[in-house]
Protein backbone atom coordinates (compact mmCIF):
# COMPACT_ATOMS: atom_id res chain seq x y z
CA UNK A 1 0.00 0.00 0.00
CA UNK A 2 1.56 3.31 -1.06
CA UNK A 3 2.05 6.29 1.21
CA UNK A 4 -0.80 8.35 -0.26
CA UNK A 5 -3.36 5.61 0.32
CA UNK A 6 -2.05 5.09 3.85
CA UNK A 7 -2.45 8.82 4.44
CA UNK A 8 -6.03 8.81 3.13
CA UNK A 9 -6.94 5.83 5.26
CA UNK A 10 -5.37 7.29 8.38
CA UNK A 11 -2.58 4.76 8.73
CA UNK A 12 0.28 7.25 8.80
CA UNK A 13 0.39 7.80 12.55
CA UNK A 14 -2.06 5.46 14.22
CA UNK A 15 0.57 3.73 16.35
CA UNK A 16 2.07 6.90 17.78
CA UNK A 17 0.16 6.44 21.02
CA UNK A 18 1.40 2.89 21.58
CA UNK A 19 3.56 2.49 24.65
CA UNK A 20 6.89 1.47 23.17
CA UNK A 21 9.59 -0.39 25.07
CA UNK A 22 11.82 2.69 25.08
CA UNK A 23 8.94 4.80 26.34
CA UNK A 24 8.34 2.39 29.23
CA UNK A 25 12.05 2.44 30.08
CA UNK A 26 11.99 6.24 30.11
CA UNK A 27 9.09 6.30 32.57
CA UNK A 28 10.83 3.70 34.73
CA UNK A 29 14.02 5.77 34.73
CA UNK A 30 12.03 8.83 35.82
CA UNK A 31 10.51 6.75 38.61
CA UNK A 32 13.98 5.66 39.74
CA UNK A 33 15.10 9.29 39.72
CA UNK A 34 12.23 10.24 42.02
CA UNK A 35 12.97 7.36 44.41
CA UNK A 36 16.66 8.21 44.37
CA UNK A 37 15.95 11.79 45.47
CA UNK A 38 14.05 10.35 48.43
CA UNK A 39 16.97 8.02 49.14
CA UNK A 40 19.46 10.90 49.03
CA UNK A 41 17.36 12.93 51.48
CA UNK A 42 16.98 9.90 53.77
CA UNK A 43 20.69 9.08 53.70
CA UNK A 44 21.77 12.63 54.53
CA UNK A 45 19.19 12.92 57.31
CA UNK A 46 20.20 9.55 58.81
CA UNK A 47 23.93 10.34 58.73
CA UNK A 48 23.45 13.71 60.42
CA UNK A 49 20.95 12.32 62.96
CA UNK A 50 23.22 9.46 64.03
CA UNK A 51 26.37 11.56 64.19
CA UNK A 52 25.06 14.73 65.83
CA UNK A 53 21.87 13.73 67.65
CA UNK A 54 22.72 10.20 68.76
CA UNK A 55 26.40 11.07 69.35
CA UNK A 56 27.70 8.05 67.48
CA UNK A 57 30.92 9.06 65.69
CA UNK A 58 30.76 8.49 61.96
CA UNK A 59 33.12 9.33 59.06
CA UNK A 60 30.67 11.97 57.85
CA UNK A 61 32.82 13.18 54.97
CA UNK A 62 33.25 9.70 53.53
CA UNK A 63 29.61 8.80 54.08
CA UNK A 64 28.34 11.92 52.32
CA UNK A 65 30.22 10.82 49.22
CA UNK A 66 27.44 8.28 48.59
CA UNK A 67 24.52 10.74 48.39
CA UNK A 68 26.73 13.15 46.44
CA UNK A 69 27.42 10.39 43.93
CA UNK A 70 23.70 9.59 43.70
CA UNK A 71 22.95 13.25 42.96
CA UNK A 72 25.41 13.06 40.06
CA UNK A 73 23.77 9.81 38.88
CA UNK A 74 20.35 11.48 39.03
CA UNK A 75 21.50 14.41 36.93
CA UNK A 76 23.04 12.05 34.39
CA UNK A 77 19.90 9.86 34.36
CA UNK A 78 17.72 12.93 33.76
CA UNK A 79 19.89 13.91 30.81
CA UNK A 80 19.68 10.38 29.38
CA UNK A 81 15.90 10.33 29.82
CA UNK A 82 15.55 13.58 27.88
CA UNK A 83 17.65 12.22 25.02
CA UNK A 84 15.89 11.37 21.76
CA UNK A 85 17.43 7.89 21.68
CA UNK A 86 15.51 6.81 24.75
CA UNK A 87 16.52 4.67 27.74
CA UNK A 88 17.83 1.15 27.24
CA UNK A 89 17.69 -1.87 29.55
CA UNK A 90 21.41 -1.45 30.09
CA UNK A 91 20.82 2.14 31.22
CA UNK A 92 18.32 0.99 33.83
CA UNK A 93 20.73 -1.71 34.97
CA UNK A 94 23.58 0.77 35.42
CA UNK A 95 21.28 3.11 37.35
CA UNK A 96 20.39 0.33 39.79
CA UNK A 97 24.05 -0.68 40.04
CA UNK A 98 24.83 2.88 41.13
CA UNK A 99 22.25 2.55 43.91
CA UNK A 100 23.72 -0.79 44.99
CA UNK A 101 27.25 0.68 44.98
CA UNK A 102 26.19 3.66 47.10
CA UNK A 103 24.40 1.41 49.59
CA UNK A 104 27.40 -0.91 49.80
CA UNK A 105 29.72 2.03 50.49
CA UNK A 106 27.46 3.30 53.29
CA UNK A 107 27.17 -0.15 54.87
CA UNK A 108 30.94 -0.75 54.61
CA UNK A 109 31.62 2.37 56.66
CA UNK A 110 28.93 1.64 59.26
CA UNK A 111 29.36 -1.94 60.41
CA UNK A 112 28.89 -3.98 57.25
CA UNK A 113 26.47 -6.92 57.39
CA UNK A 114 25.74 -6.17 61.06
CA UNK A 115 24.05 -2.91 60.05
CA UNK A 116 20.26 -3.35 60.10
CA UNK A 117 20.00 -1.26 56.90
CA UNK A 118 21.54 -4.15 54.98
CA UNK A 119 17.95 -5.23 54.30
CA UNK A 120 17.73 -2.36 51.80
CA UNK A 121 19.41 -4.71 49.32
CA UNK A 122 15.99 -6.39 49.07
CA UNK A 123 14.52 -3.11 47.84
CA UNK A 124 17.06 -3.05 45.02
CA UNK A 125 16.20 -6.65 44.15
CA UNK A 126 12.48 -5.83 44.03
CA UNK A 127 13.12 -2.84 41.79
CA UNK A 128 15.26 -4.96 39.48
CA UNK A 129 12.69 -7.75 39.32
CA UNK A 130 9.97 -5.31 38.24
CA UNK A 131 11.92 -2.97 35.97
CA UNK A 132 14.54 -5.18 34.33
CA UNK A 133 14.56 -8.10 31.95
CA UNK A 134 15.02 -11.47 33.71
CA UNK A 135 18.70 -11.79 32.78
CA UNK A 136 19.49 -8.41 34.36
CA UNK A 137 17.30 -9.12 37.40
CA UNK A 138 19.16 -12.37 38.12
CA UNK A 139 22.48 -10.59 37.64
CA UNK A 140 21.39 -7.98 40.18
CA UNK A 141 20.47 -10.72 42.66
CA UNK A 142 23.90 -12.29 42.26
CA UNK A 143 25.63 -8.93 42.68
CA UNK A 144 23.72 -7.91 45.83
CA UNK A 145 24.39 -11.37 47.32
CA UNK A 146 28.11 -10.94 46.70
CA UNK A 147 28.03 -7.47 48.26
CA UNK A 148 26.22 -8.85 51.32
CA UNK A 149 28.78 -11.63 51.69
CA UNK A 150 31.69 -9.22 51.15
CA UNK A 151 30.37 -6.89 53.87
CA UNK A 152 30.40 -9.81 56.29
CA UNK A 153 34.08 -10.33 55.58
CA UNK A 154 35.32 -6.76 55.36
CA UNK A 155 33.86 -3.62 56.91
CA UNK A 156 34.53 -0.79 59.29
CA UNK A 157 32.89 -1.49 62.65
CA UNK A 158 31.01 1.34 64.29
CA UNK A 159 32.96 3.00 67.09
CA UNK A 160 30.17 3.07 69.66
CA UNK A 161 30.74 5.28 72.72
CA UNK A 162 30.93 3.40 76.06
CA UNK A 163 27.45 4.63 76.99
CA UNK A 164 26.02 2.96 73.89
CA UNK A 165 27.79 -0.41 74.03
CA UNK A 166 25.30 -1.89 76.47
CA UNK A 167 22.43 -0.74 74.28
CA UNK A 168 23.70 -2.47 71.13
CA UNK A 169 20.60 -4.68 70.81
CA UNK A 170 18.35 -1.68 71.32
CA UNK A 171 20.18 0.24 68.61
CA UNK A 172 19.89 -2.68 66.23
CA UNK A 173 16.14 -2.90 66.84
CA UNK A 174 15.74 0.83 66.32
CA UNK A 175 17.69 0.61 63.08
CA UNK A 176 15.60 -2.36 61.95
CA UNK A 177 12.40 -0.43 62.65
CA UNK A 178 13.62 2.59 60.69
CA UNK A 179 14.73 0.34 57.84
CA UNK A 180 11.35 -1.42 57.79
CA UNK A 181 9.43 1.86 57.69
CA UNK A 182 11.70 3.22 54.97
CA UNK A 183 11.33 0.11 52.81
CA UNK A 184 7.57 0.03 53.32
CA UNK A 185 7.15 3.68 52.31
CA UNK A 186 9.38 3.34 49.26
CA UNK A 187 7.70 0.11 48.15
CA UNK A 188 4.23 1.64 48.48
CA UNK A 189 5.33 4.65 46.44
CA UNK A 190 6.98 2.42 43.88
CA UNK A 191 4.14 -0.10 43.55
CA UNK A 192 1.58 2.72 43.32
CA UNK A 193 3.44 4.35 40.46
CA UNK A 194 3.97 1.02 38.71
CA UNK A 195 0.24 0.32 39.01
CA UNK A 196 -0.48 3.67 37.41
CA UNK A 197 1.91 2.83 34.58
CA UNK A 198 0.24 -0.53 34.09
CA UNK A 199 -3.21 1.05 33.99
CA UNK A 200 -1.95 3.59 31.46
CA UNK A 201 -0.42 0.77 29.42
CA UNK A 202 -3.66 -1.24 29.48
CA UNK A 203 -5.65 1.82 28.42
CA UNK A 204 -3.19 2.46 25.61
CA UNK A 205 -3.33 -1.16 24.49
CA UNK A 206 -7.13 -1.04 24.45
CA UNK A 207 -7.00 2.16 22.41
CA UNK A 208 -4.47 0.55 20.08
CA UNK A 209 -6.72 -2.47 19.52
CA UNK A 210 -9.69 -0.19 18.87
CA UNK A 211 -7.71 1.84 16.38
CA UNK A 212 -6.46 -1.34 14.69
CA UNK A 213 -10.07 -2.46 14.21
CA UNK A 214 -11.06 0.96 12.89
CA UNK A 215 -8.12 1.14 10.50
CA UNK A 216 -8.77 -2.35 9.22
CA UNK A 217 -12.30 -1.21 8.48
CA UNK A 218 -11.00 1.91 6.71
CA UNK A 219 -8.54 -0.15 4.66
CA UNK A 220 -11.39 -2.32 3.38
CA UNK A 221 -13.43 0.79 2.59
CA UNK A 222 -10.48 2.39 0.81
CA UNK A 223 -9.81 -0.68 -1.29
CA UNK A 224 -13.49 -0.92 -2.22
CA UNK A 225 -13.57 2.78 -3.09
CA UNK A 226 -10.45 2.48 -5.23
CA UNK A 227 -11.83 -0.59 -6.99
CA UNK A 228 -15.18 1.10 -7.55
CA UNK A 229 -13.43 4.15 -8.98
CA UNK A 230 -11.64 1.93 -11.50
CA UNK A 231 -14.86 0.16 -12.43
CA UNK A 232 -16.79 3.43 -12.80
CA UNK A 233 -14.22 4.88 -15.18
CA UNK A 234 -15.45 2.91 -18.20
CA UNK A 235 -19.23 3.55 -17.89
CA UNK A 236 -18.60 7.24 -17.17
CA UNK A 237 -16.48 7.52 -20.29
CA UNK A 238 -19.21 5.76 -22.30
CA UNK A 239 -21.86 8.15 -20.96
CA UNK A 240 -19.65 11.10 -21.85
CA UNK A 241 -19.35 9.89 -25.45
CA UNK A 242 -23.11 9.28 -25.70
CA UNK A 243 -23.91 12.77 -24.37
CA UNK A 244 -21.51 14.31 -26.87
CA UNK A 245 -23.26 12.41 -29.69
CA UNK A 246 -26.69 13.50 -28.45
CA UNK A 247 -25.66 17.17 -28.39
CA UNK A 248 -24.68 16.90 -32.06
CA UNK A 249 -28.07 15.44 -33.05
CA UNK A 250 -30.21 18.32 -34.47
CA UNK A 251 -33.57 17.05 -33.30
CA UNK A 252 -32.30 16.79 -29.71
CA UNK A 253 -30.23 19.97 -29.75
CA UNK A 254 -33.20 21.98 -31.07
CA UNK A 255 -35.43 20.95 -28.14
CA UNK A 256 -34.80 23.51 -25.34
CA UNK A 257 -35.92 21.16 -22.56
CA UNK A 258 -33.76 18.30 -23.78
CA UNK A 259 -30.82 20.65 -24.31
CA UNK A 260 -31.17 21.89 -20.73
CA UNK A 261 -31.38 18.31 -19.44
CA UNK A 262 -28.26 17.33 -21.39
CA UNK A 263 -26.39 20.32 -19.98
CA UNK A 264 -27.38 19.27 -16.47
CA UNK A 265 -26.41 15.66 -17.20
CA UNK A 266 -23.04 16.83 -18.54
CA UNK A 267 -22.38 18.87 -15.36
CA UNK A 268 -23.33 15.93 -13.10
CA UNK A 269 -21.22 13.58 -15.20
CA UNK A 270 -18.22 15.86 -14.87
CA UNK A 271 -18.80 15.98 -11.14
CA UNK A 272 -18.83 12.16 -10.96
CA UNK A 273 -15.61 12.03 -12.97
CA UNK A 274 -14.03 14.58 -10.60
CA UNK A 275 -15.04 12.45 -7.60
CA UNK A 276 -13.57 9.33 -9.20
CA UNK A 277 -10.37 11.23 -10.06
CA UNK A 278 -10.15 12.46 -6.46
CA UNK A 279 -10.43 8.90 -5.14
CA UNK A 280 -7.70 7.68 -7.47
CA UNK A 281 -5.48 10.65 -6.59
CA UNK A 282 -5.94 9.90 -2.91
CA UNK A 283 -4.94 6.31 -3.61
CA UNK A 284 -1.80 7.58 -5.34
CA UNK A 285 -2.81 6.36 -8.78
CA UNK A 286 -3.06 9.69 -10.63
CA UNK A 287 0.72 9.94 -10.78
CA UNK A 288 0.90 12.41 -13.61
CA UNK A 289 -0.51 15.28 -11.57
CA UNK A 290 1.65 17.37 -9.25
CA UNK A 291 0.46 18.26 -5.75
CA UNK A 292 -1.91 21.23 -5.78
CA UNK A 293 -0.40 24.10 -3.83
CA UNK A 294 -2.90 26.55 -2.36
CA UNK A 295 -3.59 28.55 0.79
CA UNK A 296 -5.87 27.95 3.77
CA UNK A 297 -8.41 30.57 2.68
CA UNK A 298 -8.52 29.37 -0.91
CA UNK A 299 -8.79 25.76 0.17
CA UNK A 300 -11.76 26.38 2.48
CA UNK A 301 -13.49 28.52 -0.14
CA UNK A 302 -13.06 25.73 -2.70
CA UNK A 303 -14.49 23.16 -0.27
CA UNK A 304 -17.49 25.38 0.45
CA UNK A 305 -18.13 26.06 -3.25
CA UNK A 306 -17.89 22.36 -4.11
CA UNK A 307 -20.31 21.34 -1.36
CA UNK A 308 -23.55 19.75 -2.60
CA UNK A 309 -25.52 21.03 0.39
CA UNK A 310 -28.36 22.68 -1.52
CA UNK A 311 -30.50 25.30 0.16
CA UNK A 312 -27.89 25.93 2.87
CA UNK A 313 -26.17 29.29 3.28
CA UNK A 314 -22.50 28.85 4.18
CA UNK A 315 -20.69 31.81 5.73
CA UNK A 316 -16.93 31.94 6.20
CA UNK A 317 -15.63 34.01 9.10
CA UNK A 318 -11.96 34.64 8.56
CA UNK A 319 -10.01 35.31 11.77
CA UNK A 320 -6.62 34.40 10.32
CA UNK A 321 -3.86 36.95 10.71
CA UNK A 322 -2.09 35.44 7.68
CA UNK A 323 -2.86 32.99 4.89
CA UNK A 324 -0.45 30.02 5.22
CA UNK A 325 0.46 28.04 2.13
CA UNK A 326 -0.70 24.41 2.21
CA UNK A 327 -1.11 21.39 -0.03
CA UNK A 328 -4.75 20.76 -0.97
CA UNK A 329 -5.24 17.39 0.71
CA UNK A 330 -7.91 15.42 -1.23
CA UNK A 331 -8.93 13.39 1.81
CA UNK A 332 -9.38 16.50 3.94
CA UNK A 333 -11.37 18.15 1.15
CA UNK A 334 -13.71 15.15 0.95
CA UNK A 335 -14.40 14.79 4.67
CA UNK A 336 -15.02 18.53 5.10
CA UNK A 337 -17.52 18.33 2.25
CA UNK A 338 -19.21 15.39 3.97
CA UNK A 339 -19.41 17.48 7.14
CA UNK A 340 -21.36 20.20 5.28
CA UNK A 341 -23.61 17.62 3.62
CA UNK A 342 -24.39 15.97 6.96
CA UNK A 343 -25.41 19.33 8.43
CA UNK A 344 -27.75 19.92 5.48
CA UNK A 345 -29.28 16.45 5.80
CA UNK A 346 -29.88 17.08 9.51
CA UNK A 347 -32.00 20.11 8.65
CA UNK A 348 -29.52 22.98 8.94
CA UNK A 349 -30.18 26.05 6.79
CA UNK A 350 -27.13 28.04 7.77
CA UNK A 351 -23.53 26.96 8.35
CA UNK A 352 -20.80 29.21 9.74
CA UNK A 353 -17.19 28.21 9.13
CA UNK A 354 -14.73 30.10 11.36
CA UNK A 355 -11.03 30.04 10.54
CA UNK A 356 -8.48 30.79 13.23
CA UNK A 357 -4.93 30.01 14.23
CA UNK A 358 -3.59 29.08 17.66
CA UNK A 359 0.19 29.04 17.48
CA UNK A 360 1.14 26.34 14.98
CA UNK A 361 -2.39 24.90 14.89
CA UNK A 362 -5.04 25.72 12.30
CA UNK A 363 -8.50 25.90 13.87
CA UNK A 364 -11.60 25.24 11.76
CA UNK A 365 -14.92 25.70 13.56
CA UNK A 366 -18.05 24.49 11.73
CA UNK A 367 -21.32 25.51 13.39
CA UNK A 368 -24.83 24.98 12.01
CA UNK A 369 -28.35 25.92 13.07
CA UNK A 370 -29.70 22.38 12.87
CA UNK A 371 -31.02 20.19 15.70
CA UNK A 372 -27.52 19.41 17.01
CA UNK A 373 -25.95 16.04 17.77
CA UNK A 374 -27.85 13.29 19.51
CA UNK A 375 -26.35 12.20 22.85
CA UNK A 376 -25.39 8.78 21.48
CA UNK A 377 -23.45 10.47 18.66
CA UNK A 378 -21.41 12.56 21.11
CA UNK A 379 -20.78 9.53 23.32
CA UNK A 380 -19.50 7.46 20.39
CA UNK A 381 -17.93 10.23 18.32
CA UNK A 382 -15.98 8.82 15.41
CA UNK A 383 -17.17 5.23 15.78
CA UNK A 384 -18.25 3.62 12.49
CA UNK A 385 -21.97 3.43 11.69
CA UNK A 386 -22.97 5.59 14.64
CA UNK A 387 -25.84 7.59 13.21
CA UNK A 388 -29.48 8.49 13.77
CA UNK A 389 -30.14 7.75 10.08
CA UNK A 390 -31.54 4.39 9.10
CA UNK A 391 -30.15 4.07 5.61
CA UNK A 392 -27.35 1.51 4.99
CA UNK A 393 -23.84 2.90 5.42
CA UNK A 394 -24.96 5.88 7.47
CA UNK A 395 -22.57 7.16 10.14
CA UNK A 396 -19.37 6.94 8.12
CA UNK A 397 -18.92 10.71 7.69
CA UNK A 398 -17.72 11.53 11.21
CA UNK A 399 -15.83 8.23 11.31
CA UNK A 400 -13.80 9.16 8.23
CA UNK A 401 -13.42 12.75 9.45
CA UNK A 402 -11.97 11.59 12.77
CA UNK A 403 -9.46 9.26 11.13
CA UNK A 404 -8.33 11.69 8.44
CA UNK A 405 -7.80 14.48 10.99
CA UNK A 406 -6.06 12.06 13.36
CA UNK A 407 -3.76 10.87 10.55
CA UNK A 408 -2.71 14.51 10.08
CA UNK A 409 -1.91 14.81 13.80
CA UNK A 410 -5.02 16.83 14.64
CA UNK A 411 -8.04 16.47 16.90
CA UNK A 412 -11.81 16.65 16.47
CA UNK A 413 -14.29 17.92 19.04
CA UNK A 414 -18.07 17.95 18.67
CA UNK A 415 -20.61 19.64 20.90
CA UNK A 416 -24.06 21.20 21.07
CA UNK A 417 -23.51 24.88 21.95
CA UNK A 418 -26.00 26.56 24.33
CA UNK A 419 -27.29 28.76 21.50
CA UNK A 420 -28.47 25.65 19.64
CA UNK A 421 -27.33 23.69 16.60
CA UNK A 422 -24.23 21.57 16.29
CA UNK A 423 -20.57 22.48 16.39
CA UNK A 424 -17.48 20.63 15.19
CA UNK A 425 -14.03 22.00 16.04
CA UNK A 426 -10.99 20.81 14.09
CA UNK A 427 -7.42 21.48 15.19
CA UNK A 428 -4.73 20.69 12.62
CA UNK A 429 -0.96 21.25 12.80
CA UNK A 430 -0.02 23.50 9.89
CA UNK A 431 3.19 21.50 9.50
CA UNK A 432 1.12 18.49 8.35
CA UNK A 433 -0.41 20.54 5.52
CA UNK A 434 2.60 22.69 4.63
CA UNK A 435 4.16 22.07 1.19
CA UNK A 436 7.56 20.44 1.06
CA UNK A 437 10.59 22.24 -0.31
CA UNK A 438 10.37 20.43 -3.62
CA UNK A 439 6.70 21.23 -4.23
CA UNK A 440 6.28 23.91 -6.90
CA UNK A 441 2.98 24.79 -8.49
Amino acid sequence: MNASLRHLLGLGGWNEGVLSHDGANRRNMLLLIQLRWLAVAGQVATILLVHYAMRIPLPVGLLLMAPAGLVAVNLLSAAISARAGGVTDQGLMFALLADVTALTWLLYLTGGAANPFVALYLLQVVLGAVLLAPVYAWALIALTSLCFAGLGLRNRPLALPPTREDALLSLYLQGSLICFVLMAVLLVLFVTRISQNLRARDASMADMRQRAVEHDHIVRMGLLASGAAHELGTPLASLSVILSDWKRMPRLADDPDLAQDMTTMRAELERCKAIVTGILMSAGEARGQAPERTTVRAFIRAVVEASSAEGVAVEIRDQLSQDPAIIADPALRQVLGVLFDNAAEAGARRIVVTLGQAGELLEIMVRDDGPGFAPEILDRLGKPYTSTKTRPGAGLGLFLLMNVIRSLGGTVEAANPPAGGGEVRLLLPLSALAPEEGDRR
